[in-house]
């Protein structure tokens, strides 16, 4: 058969085979692009917080340099890296200024991140700071960008060495006390207010019922105890924070 009679249909061919292989490298590049987007969605930081003075800042020294430093009260966030001794997960470790004035501002600039939440909460002075905590751990719960990304909280109650400590059962029972009473007055507060603002944070828990920690699906929540500076509990602090920095 004449050869020049075939060249047209090898021109087609050539022309859908470069068609078909154009097809498939912008099917790659969006299917790259998707689990690139959703591997920036799951986040790869894991975000202290807490009051000023609960220890949170101690407890990022001890994450990132296995040490203990002096500490003083911050306006700006302190970051570095944690590596899982068992897993060696690598995580962005972010602590955050505890001042009412200024945490707000940092949660807002660093929640696309979060992978995890590590609550700090001094067990010694909570029964005076109940509402101040419940009143930030509300707005972290409440945050629609935490509910999305169902973000992983730890709240470690801390400074279990002192006497009067409270235990992490007890912080338990009395956070869920003072967040059902949270919830309703800032729900009442909400009547009067526009819908846009009144839809930047998501109910908690289930309508009609208390507030349980339970409930905040699709947020997890665990408690542990800890202190940081009792050489014998360093142990056991590492065991229960890099256990739950593995479940991320």
């Amino acid at each position: 058969m004449d050869i020049h009679f075939l060249q047209p249909f090898q021109n087609i061919f050539d022309s859908s085979a470069n068609i078909y292989f154009a097809i498939f490298v912008t099917l790659v590049a969006i299917i790259s692009g998707f689990f690139f987007i959703l591997r920036r969605k799951a986040g790869d930081t894991v975000l202290l917080l807490g009051l000023c003075d609960s220890g949170k800042t101690l407890m990022f020294s001890w994450l990132v340099a296995n040490k203990s430093i002096s500490t003083q009260t911050s306006i700006i966030e302190n970051k570095g890296t944690y590596i899982a001794n068992k897993s060696g997960k690598t995580w962005q470790v972010v602590d955050l200024p505890g001042h009412e004035r200024v945490r707000a501002k940092f949660l807002y600039k660093h929640k696309d991140g979060a992978r995890g939440i590590i609550f700090v909460i001094d067990s010694v002075n909570f029964p005076r700071e109940l509402r101040d905590v419940a009143e930030f751990l509300y707005d972290v719960l409440a945050n629609r960008t935490m509910q999305k990304n169902k973000v992983s909280i730890l709240i470690a109650c801390n400074k279990q060495d002192m006497p009067t400590a409270k235990s992490s059962q007890v912080i338990k029972l009395q956070l869920e006390k003072e967040l059902t009473t949270l919830r309703q007055t800032r729900s009442a507060a909400l009547l009067g207010i526009d819908d846009y603002s009144s839809s930047k944070n998501a109910f908690i828990g289930k309508q009609g019922k208390d507030f349980e920690f339970a409930h905040v699906n699709p947020i997890k929540v665990q408690f542990c105890e800890c202190n940081l500076k009792n050489e014998n509990s360093e142990e056991t602090l590492y065991d229960q924070v890099e256990n739950w920095m593995n479940s991320l």
